[in-house]
């Protein structure tokens, strides 16, 4: 079996599981792809956690679910150094919290204290946590999906902006159409009954296969063209004047240094993905609201007005002339 045909494994069986979310289910998987980690923002009652829960088990993988909380300790996420008997004499051991897990479900991240989002900067950033002046590495595969609720603020904290920054994708999951919701109410009667188990449930991909479809993207060819066009597109948020005077009014600061980094990587695994060894403008342009979602800071003048950070990612597709030989 070839890496892209367990790669349609995961997407397909996924999709059978998680009903009318094909979208965030190709995001998922092109986060974990890319090395990356994700930030996920929908409403109560739309399947994130099953999403990752099953992503998880698909893959074969340790799956962590951390619930945030106000009163949350460090500790309780990276794990503690506990203090044991050994022949007589008294040893110091380290007990590894969930965040060595493979995949790790960073359930409502936003209601963290400053001390638990440091450590999960950490961990995010560097794959590897710091305790009692010790550092311990995360497992290979390490993916952190982040859970944000847009409703409720109560007891929440406002994410840093360096640590938003080190989520790979902000993507945001909303209400399936009527059919979908409709085989949403079927499924879940098959799966009370004890008669009804889905063969692909069983269907496993190993965590081998990943690394073996990084591997084969990192071999996806972007041309000059395309990698200038990427460069224009997040210069227009840093110099919106440039390109007019729309734009500049409802823009304040623009997107990072990592965005290009990210948009670079997720349009090759978009491009494999969909079976290509190279890189066109359309797959930049259908990565790139996930990727400058959640790096745009919009203007007061933009939220007066009720715009979206995705309708200033729509501008600058319409005002960024796109590559010649792409014409």
């Amino acid at each position: 079996m070839t890496p892209r045909e367990s790669i349609a494994i995961l997407q397909n069986n996924m999709n059978k599981i998680i009903i009318g979310q094909e979208h965030v289910v190709e995001r998922l998987i092109i986060g974990v792809l890319a090395d990356g980690n994700m930030l996920i923002e929908g409403l109560p009652g739309l399947a994130k956690t099953k999403m990752v829960k099953t992503m998880a088990k698909i893959i074969d993988a340790n799956f962590s679910r951390i619930q945030f909380t106000p009163d949350l300790l460090t500790s309780d996420i990276i794990g503690v150094e506990k203090m044991y008997e050994e022949n007589g004499s008294h040893k110091f051991r380290f007990e590894p919290g969930p965040i060595f897990g493979n995949i790790i479900l960073a359930d409502e991240i936003n209601r963290a204290p400053a001390k638990v989002q440091a450590a999960m900067l950490e961990a995010m950033e560097e794959r590897q946590v710091t305790i009692s002046g010790k550092t311990y590495k995360l497992p290979k595969l390490f993916t952190v999906i982040a859970t944000q609720n847009p409703l409720e603020t109560e007891g929440t904290y406002k994410l840093p902006d360096a640590q938003r920054d080190r989520f790979l994708m902000h993507v945001k999951i909303s209400y399936v159409t009527m059919e979908s919701e409709l085989e949403i109410v079927r499924q879940s009667h098959d799966e009370k009954s004890k008669d009804k188990h889905p063969s692909y449930m069983d269907e496993k991909i190993s965590q081998d296969m990943i690394f073996a479809a990084r591997d084969e993207i990192e071999k996806v060819k972007i041309s000059e063209g395309i990698e200038k066009y990427i460069i224009e597109l997040v210069f227009a948020t840093r110099y919106p004047l440039r390109y007019s005077k729309q734009l500049d009014i409802m823009i304040d600061v623009g997107v990072s240094p990592r965005a290009s980094l990210a948009l670079d990587q997720c349009s090759r695994v978009y491009a494999w993905m969909h079976g290509r060894d190279y890189v066109t403008f359309k797959d930049v342009q259908a990565i790139i609201h996930d990727v400058f979602r959640h790096r745009l800071v919009k203007s007061e003048h933009t939220r007066l007005n009720e715009k979206t950070n995705d309708d200033i990612v729509d501008i600058i597709l319409e005002q960024v002339p796109l590559p010649p030989e792409e014409n």
